[in-house]
């Protein structure tokens, strides 16, 4: 919606149109939901890494973001055996459309190195969590 710089008299009002514009736009940096990929294992226990997930992607959703887990969707109808190499090209093409990435657990799988080595290379945000969902640096 755009602000006028006149007021209801049709008299130039600068002041108003300037003040009226920055609440216009922190209201809409207020609305913004960055899209986060949810990088975490699958492979394994999957029952129990995609349980994870669930909260992974939750916790994206509580803390302001949509999550993005493509090991949660694909494997709903692709074969992890015999099309892991298609689902890991489409991984790397949704993660071109997210704003960051963040990585979940303590071991890191040989999809989420190509993951975090592709975000790495895009210069996007990475953020690392421990399985309790506390925040940790990439160092530790």
């Amino acid at each position: 919606m755009a602000i006028s710089k006149y007021n209801a008299e049709g008299y130039y009002d600068p002041t108003a149109h300037e003040a009226l514009s920055k609440i216009e736009k922190q209201e809409r940096k207020a609305a913004y939901k960055p899209l986060v990929y949810i990088c975490s294992p699958y492979s394994g226990n999957v029952e129990m890494n995609t349980l994870n997930a669930r909260i992974y992607c939750r916790y994206a959703v509580n803390n302001n973001c949509i999550p993005l887990a493509p090991h949660m969707f694909f494997p709903q109808f692709m074969n992890d055996e015999t099309e892991r190499d298609l689902a890991m090209f489409m991984n790397m093409v949704l993660l071109g459309k997210c704003d960051e990435l963040w990585v979940f657990g303590n071991v890191i799988s040989k999809g989420m190195g190509q993951e975090i080595a592709k975000a790495e290379k895009r210069n996007m945000k990475i953020r690392y969590f421990e399985y309790e969902l506390e925040e940790v640096s990439a160092d530790a």
